[in-house]
C-alpha cells in the first residue's frame, strides 16, 4: 500500500523530525517506498507548510505539522496498547488494525481510551505517546546499525512498521532485551549481535535502521 501525507507525518516524527533532521534515505527505508516518490511528497507537504526541507541538511516538522504528527501518533499508539493488552494481538498484528482505528476516533474517545488503559506513555514496540497535552519523553535516536562494534545496547524501540515488526518477531526481538554488537558485514550487510548467553543473530541492514537502542 501507497504511504498516504499522514503515514509520512508519523514516520517523520518517529525519526526525530520535531527537533532534528530526517533524510529522504530514512523515510525511504522506513517506508519501503522509492526515493523519487518520497522527494514527491515531501514537496507537497512544504506546500502545505506541514515540513521544512532544507537541501542536503533534512527535513523537519512545522509548528503545523507536528501537532498534526503528534494527534495522529498518540491515536495510533493508544489503540495499539490496546489491541496488544488488553486483546492479545501480537506485536506485528497490532499496527494495521491500529491504522484503521486511529481514522475513525474522536478525540473524546481517544481521551476515554488513553484513562482506561491509564496513561500509557508508550506503544508496545517503544514508541511515546503524546498526552492530552501534547507531552512525551523523546526517545532514542541511535539506530542500530550506527553502533560500532564491541558495544553493548538495549532495544529500546521499533519504527512502526508492519513488515518490520513482523520480521523482528520471527527472531524473537522485544523491547528491553540487551544485546552486544558482534561485527557488521560490508556492503550492507546484515549485523550479528550476541546475546549473554553466547548465541548469535543476524539483523539484516534495513531493519537494523529501523531499530532504536540505547548504549549500555
Amino acid at each position: 500500500m501507497t504511504p498516504m501525507k499522514e503515514d509520512y507525518l508519523k514516520m517523520i516524527f518517529e525519526l526525530g523530525g520535531v527537533s532534528g533532521k530526517v533524510s529522504n534515505k530514512q523515510l525511504s527505508l522506513s517506508l519501503d517506498i522509492a526515493a523519487a516518490s518520497v522527494t514527491e511528497m515531501i514537496n507537497k507537504l512544504v506546500e502545505e507548510r506541514l515540513v521544512s526541507h532544507t537541501p542536503y541538511a533534512g527535513i523537519s516538522l512545522t509548528k503545523s505539522g507536528r501537532k498534526a504528527a503528534e494527534e495522529l501518533v498518540r491515536k495510533h499508539r493508544l489503540w495499539e496498547c490496546f489491541l496488544f493488552q488488553k486483546l492479545g494481538y501480537t506485536l506485528a498484528t497490532v499496527h494495521q488494525e491500529a491504522e484503521k482505528l486511529e481514522h475513525s476516533s474522536s478525540d473524546h474517545m481517544i481521551d476515554a481510551l488513553d484513562a482506561f488503559l491509564d496513561h500509557p506513555g508508550h506503544c508496545p514496540h517503544g514508541g511515546a505517546i503524546p498526552d492530552q497535552a501534547g507531552n512525551y519523553e523523546v526517545g532514542s535516536r541511535t539506530t542500530l546499525d550506527e553502533v560500532a562494534d564491541g558495544t553493548k545496547i538495549r532495544l529500546a524501540r521499533f519504527v512502526d512498521n508492519h513488515d518490520l515488526l513482523d520480521y523482528l518477531e520471527s527472531l524473537n526481538f522485544s523491547i528491553e532485551q540487551t544485546y552486544t554488537i558482534k561485527s557488521h558485514a560490508p556492503f550492507e550487510g546484515p549485523l550479528t549481535l550476541a546475546k549473554a548467553d553466547g548465541s548469535t543473530v543476524d539483523v539484516s541492514f534495513k531493519a537494523a535502521n529501523n531499530i532504536f537502542v540505547d548504549k549500555l
